[in-house]
């Protein structure tokens, strides 16, 4: 089994309000991250919170996915909501996509291939590749996760891929939309639907 860990729990300073929270079509920011990874079928997802708990947890609800607070949000970083994640897996997660709860422009293709990508070579790293540029979602195996856990500020998962670069299974695309999230009001009102 393949479960994701959606990081859904920063302050959205640069945006001035919610990110997960604003409208995109007929859902919201994190409503259509989790329909994509519905569409992909995976069926074990867990949304990492922390600002807007409440909010965030019943978009989770509606969408049937389980949510866990990273208590460190304010101060910790995306390593800390990763690592908050990676410590719930279950035990039969072989695994863990790692999602963007603020990438509402995920493909269902990107997503599909990276997990193809898992299960036709059991590359324990898989990344998505664009012009030669790493984006989300990407993949870590079982076997990466103590790495991962043992890391500590200021450390991120970007020197964790930069460690494994030579070992990565890239999977190519020819969409940028692996490297765009929405940071700003500028960004968001760019790219919303």
């Amino acid at each position: 089994m393949i479960s994701a860990i959606v990081l859904a729990a920063g302050l959205s300073r640069r945006m001035g309000n919610p990110k997960m929270l604003l409208p995109w079509g007929k859902t919201t920011v994190l409503g259509q991250v989790l329909h994509v990874l519905e569409a992909a079928g995976v069926e074990d997802v867990l949304v990492i919170a922390g600002a807007e708990q409440e909010a965030i947890e019943g978009i989770c609800l509606q969408a049937g996915v389980r949510t866990m607070k990273n208590p460190q949000y304010e101060s910790g970083e995306m390593l800390s909501s990763l690592q908050v994640g990676l410590r719930a897996m279950p035990a039969a997660a072989r695994a863990a996509l790692i999602v963007l709860g603020d990438q509402p422009g995920m493909q269902l293709s990107v997503v599909r291939a990276v997990i193809g990508g898992h299960m036709e070579t059991s590359a324990s790293v898989v990344v998505p590749s664009f012009r030669r540029r790493r984006g989300h979602p990407w993949l870590v195996g079982r076997d990466g996760w103590p790495e991962l856990l043992e890391m500590r500020p200021p450390e991120t998962p970007r020197d964790f891929l930069s460690r494994h670069s030579a070992s990565i299974h890239y999977v190519e695309t020819d969409t940028a939309s692996i490297i765009r999230d929405i940071d700003t009001p500028e960004e968001y009102l760019k790219s919303r639907p």
